[in-house]
């Protein structure tokens, strides 16, 4: 079997020859740039790489590796026109966007600014991610301002330094296509939850759920509309060139539910399944939703809206615990990700510890089909490169059928 062919296997609940591999398919089953350079040395390989999501450092994922471990995916998301040298909080090398512009502060600490000059994002001088801030719609008090905000809304996961157009992304996409049978990932900028508390700020948003659902109706409304118009426009350009959509929307905490569940279905749910809907009429393949955290109060519901599989899996947040996981919803829904405990094990354990956890996961999640094996979530920079080595290597082990 091709590569595309086990993840379409995989989403059709059927058993491939093999597991497929995700590392590096979306913005979040990849590794962190510091975490590729230090991986690219273990395999004696030139460090520098491209930093796509520079927001939290995640790195293009090149073939030289995609060939050495396997991987079955590739990412199929708007690019920069240009890209400049530039080095990480590590001091290592890698490209950049030209459009992403930050300031070093006295203290240590950058922040990222936007085109006018204003600050949008903020890192700690020990940190290696920058948090956004300065929400643009903190302000809006009133259904009655939205429209002046439609720009704004439907600009909002379009960053400006993603300057590439539909026309070249489809004969990026082509390219791609032509030269490869991995499965191509359609990384869709999207979210629904998460873009009223980046737009409103968080605690904004959270209260106008409960106090304000007007607004939050019609800023939500706005957004989908903005949405469904920019996949009219995308879609077409790219047809049969991906095989699967990734879509965003954060809902759960790692103790339980971010927002309460009968809120999420008042509030959030119609929107998803007006959105998800409409994506899956007009392009005919997979949705693939990235929410962290403990979810498996709403996976039933995310199958209602047309999910057809689900990132990272949090197999350590409460609830996430992969057997029953598999046991509950594997026939109904693919598990992408849950491959490996990143936040206990693979950070923190050995080589060996990492295999075991691998083997146990891949046990859990894999028979009958309907799982695609990442770690959760990506790869920070603390972890040891002996240890992804490990992971994949295990994968590739404990994943045949």
């Amino acid at each position: 079997m091709t590569d595309r062919e086990r993840v379409l296997a995989a989403l059709a609940h059927r058993e491939p020859d093999r597991v497929a591999i995700d590392l590096g398919g979306t913005e979040s089953s990849g590794l962190t740039a510091p975490a590729y350079n230090r991986l690219k040395r273990r395999l004696g390989l030139a460090e520098g790489c491209r930093v796509f999501e520079p927001y939290q450092h995640v790195a293009l994922v090149e073939d030289e590796v995609k060939d050495r471990f396997g991987i079955a995916t590739y990412p199929v998301i708007v690019e920069p026109r240009r890209w400049r040298s530039s080095r990480l909080p590590d001091g290592s090398p890698c490209e950049v966007p030209e459009g992403w512009r930050t300031v070093i502060r006295p203290d240590g600490s950058e922040e990222a600014v936007d085109p006018s000059g204003g600050v949008i994002g903020r890192r700690a001088a020990s940190g290696f991610h920058f948090d956004p801030v300065n929400p643009p719609m903190a302000d809006v008090e009133s259904v009655a301002d939205i429209p002046k905000y439609r720009d704004v809304i439907h600009s909002f996961d379009a960053p400006a330094f993603a300057d590439e157009s539909v026309e070249e992304l489809a004969t990026r996409a082509r390219k791609l296509r032509e030269a490869s049978e991995r499965a191509a990932i359609l990384n869709f900028q999207a979210h629904i939850l998460a873009a009223g508390q980046l737009l409103r700020g968080f605690e904004n948003f959270m209260s106008d759920l409960l106090l304000n659902a007007k607004l939050a109706e019609a800023l939500l409304t706005e957004l989908v509309d903005g949405y469904c118009e920019g996949a009219n426009t995308l879609f077409p350009a790219l047809n049969g060139l991906v095989d699967v959509i990734l879509v965003n929307d954060d809902l759960g905490t790692q103790a339980g539910p971010m927002l309460s569940p009968e809120v999420y279905r008042a509030r959030i749910k119609p929107h998803q399944r007006r959105l998800f809907s409409h994506l899956k009429s007009i392009s005919g393949r997979p949705l693939l939703l990235h929410s962290c955290g403990s979810v498996r109060w709403a996976i039933p519901d995310l199958i209602e809206v047309g999910i057809d599989a689900l990132n990272p899996v949090q197999v350590s947040a409460a609830g996430m615990e992969s057997a029953g996981l598999k046991r509950d919803f594997g026939r109904d829904i693919t598990f992408w990700g849950g491959g490996c405990d990143t936040q206990h094990v693979l950070n923190r354990g050995t080589p060996a510890k990492v295999r075991e956890e691998v083997k146990r996961r891949m046990g859990d999640l894999a028979p009958g089909g309907g799982f695609v094996f990442c770690q959760v979530h990506n790869i920070q920079p603390e972890v040891p490169p002996e240890n992804i080595v490990a992971m994949l290597e295990a994968a590739a082990e404990f994943g045949g059928y």
